[in-house]
């Protein structure tokens, strides 16, 4: 077996997961063998390589009865750079899960799309019928190179726009795993045909001189062990954050001169967002600037980076082995002089960029070109039918009549796009008679804006709800915003029920992270844009306290707020200080119209320091802790007494 050379640094007990890589033949094993075999499921081994081939198992947690076998089931994740479905593909993915899913196809945070409620003896054929209709799973998931972002809008007359679109995908072919496990597994041994790649991106891989290549090997980027963990990748324009840049690993960004011809990339590294409760050790993270590369050079940088993470990334402790923590641990200087060894000369400072701002491309809208799009919301990614929306149902004729391609956006949305302006009322029409609205403005300006991750009942990480939670916790924070007086109000809202972070809520203005059964952790402070981290404001709030909490907070938004300042750059101004000292003294019964209220206890000053570095030591209102202690002093008299 060819094994890939040793770290060149010296390095802890390697975890299971490395040593099921180094043995699976590149991806093969225990896989090729359990997908023969009459079970309702993979092991443990084959489901960690499994994940490199697209699918997850799961199991139905709703359906769990002691004493009997899990509800086991798959869910199948799709790769597609850049968001990219054409309409044959999708066609396919409808069929599919109405076939062999649960009726339902969901649109995820990376571009893609997801089907569940797959069993283990139809996952074969679901991954042959993707790739047949030019579609893939190979590295939506697995320690790898996952689906590279970019952003979704079709601006024909924006060169830039068009850049990112290419280059999204000749990264995607660069860092393609080129072991041929997949296709001898699930199309038994068929290569289909597909789009050619572009030369550049075949010359730069068999590229060497700098070690960014591991010789003889079938994975010369991936070596025998993959990558330590995922690896995630975005392109986008100046200016434009519709993909989260600074949550990602490595991030390019276009740089064209004033005749719209591309010169480089501006360089980011460093970004992730996964982490663990009460692991002050796994932490969010922003993205760092490293700097530009020309654009004959881009795919080399690109190699650099990736090889700098392959052999230096950590592969004893998962949690600590994304490349946020090697550039946290080493520090951006020491990363940049590593990453060029790899290079081989230096990298260019970063070009000047203006602000990134956020966007979701909603609505219809020109293209450039004297053609359309249309951009369509998908309450947290899932299409399907249900009452009067007949969203499934509206996207599938829209497809089959017009055969119009479709980017999928980062915000789990949906764009058509080069639509002939004499088919715009037909489609129109298709929507409103399904129930679909197409204009953003007559979207709920929360649920516009808001995204939640699966959770229950099939992730096994889920702790507690999340897609099927959200939409009434939205309802009651606008209930509660219209109460105090901001029924103009508006922000971003993320929710994901565990700390892996698959919704970015820590980039939310207000985000819950699940963190026990009806429990989630609140996060404050992240900006409109994304651009900015939330903190955590307080670690176990119940769904049922969430007005208990947030309307204080609200309060005091509108009293205190300044003109145009949205909620996540009050709550990040102010700071969490500020906000725990109002709660403690919020009165709902004594506050008016205004937002005033007025003080029920006086405190003696010493008595006040110590209450408000308890609560913040401990990450609650000040108030709890008082009627706490209050409750406590007040059982000790009864007791007394008895």
């Amino acid at each position: 077996m060819v094994k890939s050379p040793a770290s060149p640094i010296a390095q802890p007990k390697p975890s299971k997961v490395e040593g099921l890589k180094e043995n699976s033949n590149f991806l093969r094993e225990p896989v090729a063998t359990e997908i023969l075999q009459d079970t309702t499921h993979f092991s443990e081994d084959a489901v960690q390589i499994l994940k490199f081939h697209g699918s997850y198992q799961q199991d139905n947690r709703d359906n769990r009865v002691k004493g009997q076998e899990k509800d086991y089931q798959m869910m199948l994740r799709t790769k597609n750079p850049g968001g990219l479905v054409p309409p044959q593909l999708y066609l396919a993915l409808d069929k599919l899960a109405d076939e062999y899913g649960n009726h339902t196809l969901r649109a995820t945070t990376r571009q893609g799309f997801q089907l569940h409620g797959i069993l283990k003896q139809n996952l074969k054929v679901a991954i042959a019928t993707i790739v047949k209709n030019l579609g893939s799973t190979l590295g939506a998931c697995g320690d790898i190179n996952r689906n590279v972002m970019a952003p979704p809008a079709p601006f024909k007359n924006r060169p830039d726009y068009q850049y990112a679109w290419e280059y999204a995908q000749n990264v995607a072919d660069l860092l393609s795993p080129l072991t041929g496990a997949y296709y001898e597994i699930w199309l038994d041994g068929e290569k289909v045909i597909s789009g050619e790649e572009n030369p550049e991106v075949i010359a730069a891989r068999q590229r060497n001189g700098t070690g960014t290549i591991v010789h003889d090997n079938p994975e010369p980027i991936y070596g025998t062990h993959y990558m330590p963990r995922k690896f995630k990748v975005c392109v986008t324009v100046p200016g434009d954050n519709s993909v989260d840049l600074y949550s990602q690993d490595l991030t390019l960004v276009v740089i064209t001169n004033k005749k719209g011809k591309l010169e480089g990339f501006n360089i980011f590294a460093g970004g992730g967002l996964g982490r663990t409760h009460n692991k002050e050790e796994t932490f969010a993270r922003l993205a760092d600037p490293i700097g530009y590369v020309e654009q004959a050079d881009v795919y080399d940088l690109v190699k650099a980076i990736v090889a700098t993470q392959r052999d230096y990334g950590d592969r004893s402790d998962r949690r600590h082995a994304r490349l946020k923590y090697l550039i946290n641990d080493w520090g951006v200087d020491k990363f940049r002089a590593q990453v060029e060894e790899y290079f081989g000369k230096p990298v260019a400072p970063s070009k000047k960029l203006p602000e990134f701002k956020y966007q979701d491309f909603l609505g219809w809208q020109e293209q450039g070109d004297g053609k359309l799009f249309l951009g369509i919301s998908i309450d947290n990614g899932r299409v399907k039918d249900e009452g009067s929306l007949q969203l499934k149902t509206a996207l599938r004729e829209i497809v089959a009549q017009f055969n119009l391609p479709i980017r999928l956006t980062p915000h789990q949305n949906l764009i058509f796009y080069d639509i002939a302006p004499e088919n715009q009322q037909a489609i129109q029409e298709i929507l409103d008679n399904c129930g679909v609205i197409s204009d953003p403005k007559a979207i709920e300006p929360l649920v516009r804006l808001a995204m939640a991750c699966p959770a229950l009942p099939t992730c096994g990480l889920a702790i507690t709800e999340s897609e099927r939670a959200i939409p009434g916790i939205l309802e009651r924070i606008r209930t509660l915003l219209d109460k105090v007086g901001l029924q103009n109000e508006h922000f971003v809202v993320r929710m994901t029920g565990c700390p892996n972070g698959c919704a970015r809520p820590y980039m939310a203005e207000l985000g819950f992270v699940g963190s026990a059964p009806e429990s989630y952790q609140l996060w404050l402070g992240g900006s409109a844009n994304q651009t900015r981290l939330a903190q955590p404001y307080t670690e176990k709030l119940h769904h049922n306290d969430i007005e208990t909490l947030l309307e204080p907070i609200f309060v005091y938004f509108k009293k205190s707020k300044k003109s145009k300042e949205s909620f996540g750059d009050f709550c990040d101004r102010l700071g969490f200080d500020a906000l725990r000292e109002f709660s403690a003294t919020y009165d709902p019964l004594a506050a008016d119209g205004t937002g005033k209220s007025r003080r029920r206890v006086s405190l003696r000053d010493d008595i006040y320091i110590q209450l408000k570095a308890a609560a913040t030591s401990q990450g609650k209102p000040m108030t709890e802790l008082v009627n706490a202690a209050l409750e406590a002093y007040f059982q000790s008299l009864s007791s007394d007494k008895d």
